[in-house]
């Protein structure tokens, strides 16, 4: 007698009842994502010049070095000339003597003789350019030296050409004081033949 489609079924149902839930599930295994390796930014190649450029870049700091040289050089410079000025012309005994001349005066000053208590103490020939920066109102610095403290005078005459191209030469003597400190007079020129000395 052969078994009915019914008892067959339920045969099937009892076996699979005995079986755990957890080997009836089968659950597909979750595929893990490879890990993403990032790698570390690669530096910037280094810049490499060309020998013509590195050439120049170190001409220009040799440049730069020479002009730093010059510079220490003039300063140095500066420093010993007034401190040549000190030690030759002490402040007790130092006189300075300036020239300028009047403005709106044009006449052409070829030359000045200074004298200080009847020694010669300067003779100046002036260029074109030194008589165009007088007329522009420049100042000379004509003369420097030592008088002792106490009455002195001084003598001035210059030679020149008139507006009109007339020939002059003007002399005038003035008295002046030196005291302790350092002297200076202005001559001041308001004229062809007109010389004005003053305290600076």
């Amino acid at each position: 007698m052969k078994p009915s489609i019914s008892a067959v079924l339920l045969c099937l149902l009892s076996c699979f009842a005995g079986v755990p839930e957890s080997l009836a599930q089968t659950a597909a295994p979750a595929s893990a994502e490879p890990a993403v390796q990032r790698s570390a930014p690669s530096a910037a190649p280094a810049v490499q010049r060309s020998p013509a450029e590195q050439s120049k870049a170190e001409m220009r700091s040799l440049d730069e070095q020479v002009q730093d040289v010059k510079s220490d050089v003039l300063s140095i410079a500066a420093d010993l000339s007034r401190l040549e000025e000190k030690l030759l012309y002490p402040s007790n005994t130092e006189i300075a003597v300036f020239v300028s001349i009047a403005e709106g005066q044009t006449f052409r000053l070829d030359s000045m003789q200074i004298s200080i208590d009847g020694q010669l103490a300067t003779h100046y020939i002036y260029s074109f350019k030194e008589l165009d920066a007088l007329q522009k109102g420049g100042v000379q610095r004509i003369y420097t030296g030592n008088v002792p403290t106490g009455s002195h005078s001084i003598a001035v005459s210059v030679a020149g050409v008139t507006d009109g191209g007339k020939d002059f030469s003007s002399a005038q003597s003035f008295a002046f004081d030196k005291g302790v400190e350092p002297k200076l007079l202005g001559i001041t020129l308001t004229g062809p033949e007109r010389i004005e000395l003053g305290e600076w």
